[in-house]
């Protein structure tokens, strides 16, 4: 904790001095700080995992970038964009940066906290399902006249499965973890080896456009005005960074349409839910407006499969490695979020013809807004 209370003194102006600092969140990437001032103002201190983001003055460009461009594009847009909405905003360190780096080269950075929020910690509603739909969509919005060439790749290979499979591949050839859990989940993997790459393969065709993505929208990442529930921000901006738009809502789906959560140890109780997701996808194209084409609905079947595959897939290949990626309380977490997401994928395949037809109604109900 001296070193998070070291690094937090950069990011401090006026006088003020610091009255609290706590761990903050449920992130397992970062080491993540909420810090109170004595004069009542927080901010969030984080310390970034250089280990998985191994360039992180791209990261803080892409961030920096994202932000003033959203902030732009609010100002312009007037009544069309929720005046409630609030965007992350980087502190300056002493030196005017937006990071600062320690004696021990840790590299630390710091974000307004987001005001009259909460994080969501759960999806216990429908509500709020339409809400963390919502917010991805108003992200998508501000963004979409972004040019994604501007930003850094900050994750090479992210998403894209070939690769992820390719990696897979290196560690199982060397792991001697293998066992029945093993056995079931290396089948797993490989009857859905020549699907995978779905997505991919419609991105080199030109069949899907690359976009700015967020690259992180679980519902976690998204804050709850306290009074009024309604998504007021979306944070964690890491991975934002050129990429398939379907990518993110995927994932967002994966996220909240998981009945038992993404930590339980009763696999009988994963399931996805058809409900949740239309609630997602309802309130997600009703603020994304105006630049989803046909072509971005016909592949979000394949996205809502393909995204617990993918993280399954990572979850086992890091355990497989000893968990040198995500962190973990347990040598077998790694395993048990992997079955969870394998399960979660194979709730998603036994209900295709539910979720087609989701996905079709708010399809034509997108298209009817269009001009």
């Amino acid at each position: 904790m001296d070193r998070a209370v070291q690094a937090a003194e950069n990011f401090i102006r006026h006088g003020a001095t610091i009255a609290g600092i706590k761990e903050y969140g449920h992130g397992i990437i970062h080491d993540t700080y909420l810090v109170k001032l004595d004069n009542g103002a927080r901010f969030i201190l984080q310390r970034l995992n250089t280990h998985v983001f191994v360039n992180p003055a791209a990261v803080m460009h892409n961030i920096r970038l994202v932000c003033n461009h959203m902030q732009e594009r609010m100002k312009v847009s007037g009544s069309d964009i929720d005046a409630t909405w609030q965007i992350l905003q980087s502190l300056a360190a002493g030196d005017g940066r937006n990071f600062s780096l320690a004696a021990d080269k840790s590299f630390w950075r710091a974000f307004s906290f987001i005001r009259g929020a909460i994080t969501l910690e759960e999806i216990a509603s429908l509500h709020d399902a339409r809400e963390v739909g919502r917010a991805l969509g108003l992200f998508h919005l501000l963004v979409s006249d972004l040019k994604p060439g501007l930003l850094h790749v900050t994750l090479p290979g992210f998403h894209n499965i070939e690769n992820y499979l390719k990696h897979y591949d290196e560690v199982l050839s060397l792991s001697y973890k293998k066992g029945e859990t093993g056995k079931f989940c290396q089948q797993f993997v490989e009857n859905r080896r020549r699907w995978a790459p779905v997505l991919e393969k419609a991105r080199k065709e030109k069949l899907l456009l690359v976009r700015v993505i967020h690259g992180d929208p679980k519902f976690d990442n998204i804050m709850i005005n306290r009074k009024t529930e309604q998504a007021v921000s979306i944070i964690d901006l890491d991975t934002v960074m050129p990429g398939l738009m379907q990518y993110d809502i995927g994932d967002c789906l994966r996220s909240c349409c998981n009945t038992a959560g993404e930590e339980t140890s009763n696999l009988s109780e994963v399931r996805f839910d058809l409900e949740r997701c239309r609630a997602v996808l309802s309130g997600y194209t009703r603020a994304a407006r105006y630049f989803l084409t046909d072509r971005d609905f016909d592949f979000l079947y394949d996205a809502v499969r393909l995204l617990p595959f993918e993280l399954g897939l990572r979850f086992y290949t890091d355990f497989l490695e000893g968990n040198v990626y995500f962190k973990v309380n347990h040598a077998d977490q790694n395993l048990e979020r992997a079955l969870v997401q394998f399960k979660l994928a194979e709730s998603v395949e036994q209900q295709e013809k539910g979720l087609r037809k989701v996905i079709e109604e708010c399809r034509e109900a997108y298209m009817k807004t269009m001009p």
